[in-house]
């Protein structure tokens, strides 16, 4: 049960990442820096391919980002496996971590949360 349980978060994680229509890039140190210098609004998605957390909060972030009010909202997405001098450079102790930035200031911070409501609250914090 558990197993399809991740498959099925994964497979709507996917679909809902292919129909999603905000911007969202990989995680490097010169997108984020020039993003942070411009005042983006911008939120850090700490994420790893095997956390079930991660590929629940995919669909609700996608989601949110496709509201007007977040259109111009910049979604850089940290491998937390792969990129580990990021993870520790952003004080992150785990993947399902979202970090809310306007600009160069950080706004917000949320592990492994899974409310669209409160990843709202989180979001609007970059605006």
């Amino acid at each position: 049960m558990k197993l399809f349980a991740l498959t099925l978060a994964a497979a709507l994680s996917l679909t809902v990442s292919l129909a999603h229509a905000g911007e969202v890039k990989p995680f490097t140190p010169a997108a984020f820096a020039a993003a942070q210098k411009a005042g983006d609004e911008i939120v850090v998605h700490i994420r790893a391919s095997w956390c079930p957390t991660c590929h629940a909060q995919t669909p609700i972030l996608h989601s949110l980002e496709d509201q007007q009010k977040f259109a111009k909202l910049i979604e850089f997405d940290v491998d937390f496996d792969a990129q580990k001098d990021v993870v520790r450079a952003f004080g992150a102790r785990s993947q399902s971590t979202l970090i809310a930035f306007k600009g160069a200031k950080e706004t917000a911070r949320s592990v492994g949360d899974t409310d669209a409501g409160s990843i709202a609250d989180l979001l609007d914090t970059t605006l």
